[in-house]
């Protein structure tokens, strides 16, 4: 889930690779990264994303009604919260984890939010922007305590993806939605809430295309929609993702027919994610796409010559 463009000055923690004339490469961790040289939200977006994003702002008063429901008040309430409530990561406090932040906001280059670290069983990450404050995320331990370091970073990734592609509003209210701090005004109907669902699961596919453009591995992605799906600390070590692509493709084909493609519709229809099979199969198909392998060459002629795609 996600916020507004952040506003504070990004902070760099990659280093350069020694070989290269540029920084063609970055390190995350204990990998090399390709950097994308003046990346774009474009870059990004999933088709479906740009559609319903015309097809929301084009329903009659919707942003007028959405607005509304954003008083200060429920901002203040989300920010007190959150605050009094977590642990707000920083240099001199969880540092590994808030390089992590800063790695993934270089790679995808835009500045670096503030990170909290909620106590909460229920596995979970989201994104706030409150006016006049820089937007900051909250990761829950629980999330944490099941994913790998560099799944860790596929989340922050995922959320920064929100601010790097100027989500705006729309998520800002999805997420004081399931925070409880405002709710849905009685002159929104149906209609317009299954829109504002259905650009909801659009963007999330965007977002899992920026935490594959910070992991360059679909694997790490595909491994952090499992554990989302299945997984714990106990039995997060076990899980095997070659299983689990193909159990997104069997999705699938279990689907392929009419009376599967309704179900599926009717399954998801009133859910603000896309089932995780689902945005497997999506980052796996984006990952071998010729759109995919052409944004990471963008970084080759800044680098050494004997640097591989």
């Amino acid at each position: 889930r996600g916020g507004s463009p952040a506003s504070a000055s990004a902070s760099s923690s990659l280093a350069a690779d020694d070989g290269a004339s540029s920084s063609v490469f970055q390190t995350l961790g204990e990998r090399k990264v390709r950097h994308i040289p003046n990346l774009k939200s474009d870059d990004l977006r999933h088709p479906l994303d740009r559609q319903n994003t015309q097809l929301i702002s084009l329903l009659p008063g919707i942003e007028g009604v959405v607005k509304a429901m954003l008083s200060p008040m429920s901002e203040e309430v989300a920010l007190l919260e959150n605050i009094g409530t977590s642990v707000l990561v920083g240099e001199e406090q969880l540092p590994d984890i808030y390089k992590l932040l800063c790695e993934a906001a270089s790679v995808l280059q835009v500045d670096v939010p503030e990170l909290y670290i909620r106590q909460d069983p229920q596995p979970n990450a989201y994104t706030l922007a409150i006016t006049g404050r820089k937007p900051f995320i909250v990761m829950h331990t629980s999330l944490i305590d099941t994913l790998s370091p560099a799944e860790v970073q596929c989340v922050l990734a995922h959320e920064l993806g929100h601010l790097k592609c100027n989500h705006g509003i729309w998520l800002t209210t999805a997420n004081l939605l399931a925070l409880g701090a405002i709710s849905l005004l009685p002159m929104i109907s149906s209609s317009i809430q299954e829109s504002f669902l259905r650009w909801l699961r659009s963007a999330e596919l965007t977002c899992d295309r920026a935490a594959l453009v910070v992991a360059q591995d679909h694997k790490i992605v595909i491994s952090t929609l499992m554990k989302l799906a299945g997984g714990s600390p106990t039995l997060s070590q076990k899980l095997n993702v070659d299983a689990f692509i193909k159990q997104a493709k069997s999705y699938d084909e279990a689907t392929s027919s009419p009376l599967g493609w309704y179900l599926r519709n009717a399954q998801v229809s009133q859910l603000t994610h896309p089932l995780p099979v689902m945005r497997a199969r999506e980052i796996e198909q984006w990952s071998r796409s010729p759109e995919y392998k052409k944004l990471l060459k963008r970084g080759r002629k800044y680098g050494s010559r004997d640097e591989d795609a």
